[in-house]
C-alpha cells in the first residue's frame, strides 16, 4: 500500500483524541490496581478477583487503540498513484511511404515490417485515445481522421501504397491541422485534449531539400512546439539499405540526426529502431505512454478495512477476554 499524500490531512487532528483515550487508560488501569492492592481481605480477593492475565488483558484496549489509528489514517484520505486509461487523448500516427521504405534491410521490407508494427499499435491503444492516419511521400495525405474506431484505422494500414519523394514537412502540418479541426469540434468546456504526432520515417526529407524551409521539416517542428503538439519520432532501417530505381540499386541510409532534431525542436522523443522487433518495442513503449496517465487516486479502502478487522478484534477478545468492552 504505496501513500503518496493525502486529501483531507485535517483529519489527523483526531489523533489527539485517540492520544487521550491511551492515557485515559492507563490512568484507569493504575487507579483499579492501587484499588485492589487497598482490599484489606485477600483470601477474599483471592477467590472473588479473575486470576492475573498477564499482557493478555490489554490486548482489546491495544486492538481499539489500533483501529482507531487505522481509521483516522483513512479518514486523511490517503493517495497512491495509479496508472489509468486516458479518457481523452488525440494521436496522429504519420508514415513514411516513399520508395525508400521497399528496401529490405528490414525483413519482409520496410513497409511490411512497419504496417504490422502500427497495426499493433493501433489496435492495442486504449478505447479512450482518438487515433489518425497520414501518409507522406512527396505530399501528405490525411487517410483516417481522429477517431476512437480502430478497424479504419488498421483497413488504412494495410492499404498503405509507396510513392516518389520524401516531404517531412507536409506531414506533421497535415497532421497538425488534422488535429486542430478535431479540437475545435471536442475541446468542450475543459479545452481540447492533449495531442501528439508519432512520426515514423526511413529517410531525409527531399521536398522541400531544405528542412528551415516554410514547409520544411524543422519549420513544422518548431509550429508543432508552439502549438504544445510534441512530434514523436521513430527513425527505422539501417545504414546499410537499397533500392532498385530504373535497374540501380540505390543507397537509402536512415537519417538519425534529422529525426533527433524534429523531436528535440517539437519537444517530443526520438526512437530508434533497426529492426522489426525494435519497431514494435518502440511502438509498445509508446502505447503504455500515451494509453495511460498516472494520477493519484484514493487508496483509503485497504486502511478503512483493516481499522474494521481491528475493531472487530477489539470487541471479540474483549469479550472473550473479560466479559466486557474496553474501557
Amino acid at each position: 500500500m504505496n501513500v503518496t499524500g493525502f486529501s483531507s490531512p485535517w483529519w489527523f487532528l483526531l489523533l489527539l483524541v485517540v492520544a487521550a483515550v491511551v492515557v485515559g487508560y492507563v490512568l484507569a488501569a493504575r487507579a483499579r490496581r492501587k484499588r485492589t492492592l487497598r482490599f484489606s481481605n485477600l483470601a477474599m480477593l483471592e477467590r472473588v478477583a479473575p486470576r492475573g492475565q498477564g499482557w493478555v488483558k490489554h490486548v482489546p484496549a491495544a486492538l481499539l487503540v489500533v483501529s482507531l489509528l487505522l481509521l483516522t489514517f483513512a479518514l486523511a484520505g490517503p493517495t497512491a498513484e495509479q496508472k489509468v486509461p486516458r479518457n481523452r487523448a488525440t494521436v496522429m500516427l504519420v508514415i513514411d511511404v516513399s520508395l525508400s521504405m521497399e528496401a529490405t534491410d528490414v525483413q519482409p521490407s520496410r513497409l511490411k515490417a512497419a504496417q504490422e508494427a502500427a497495426r499493433s499499435f493501433a489496435a492495442g491503444l486504449t478505447p479512450g485515445v482518438n487515433l489518425g492516419l497520414i501518409s507522406f511521400a512527396g505530399t501528405a495525405t490525411v487517410l483516417v481522421a481522429p477517431t476512437t474506431e480502430r478497424d479504419g484505422v488498421v483497413k488504412a494500414i494495410d492499404n498503405l501504397k509507396l510513392a516518389q519523394s520524401t516531404a517531412t514537412g507536409e506531414g506533421i502540418f497535415a497532421a497538425l491541422q488534422s488535429i486542430e479541426s478535431f479540437s475545435a469540434v471536442v475541446g468542450g468546456a475543459e479545452g481540447p485534449p492533449p495531442a501528439r504526432i508519432v512520426l515514423m520515417t526511413d529517410g531525409k526529407q527531399t521536398v522541400p531539400q531544405d528542412e528551415y524551409a516554410p514547409r520544411g521539416a524543422f519549420t513544422a517542428a518548431g509550429v508543432a512546439k508552439q502549438k504544445d503538439i510534441p512530434v514523436t519520432t521513430i527513425s527505422f532501417g539501417t545504414s546499410h539499405g537499397t533500392v532498385e530505381i530504373e535497374g540501380k540499386q540505390v543507397p537509402v541510409e536512415v537519417d538519425d540526426e534529422s529525426m533527433r532534431e524534429i523531436a528535440r525542436l517539437s519537444g517530443g522523443d526520438f526512437y530508434k529502431a533497426a529492426t522489426a522487433g525494435e519497431l514494435k518495442e518502440v511502438y509498445a513503449s509508446l502505447g503504455e505512454q500515451i494509453g495511460y496517465e498516472t494520477k493519484n487516486v484514493d487508496s483509503s479502502k485497504p486502511w478503512v478495512l483493516l481499522g474494521t478487522i481491528a475493531l472487530i478484534g477489539a470487541a471479540g477478545s474483549s469479550l472473550f477476554i473479560g466479559q466486557r468492552l474496553p474501557t
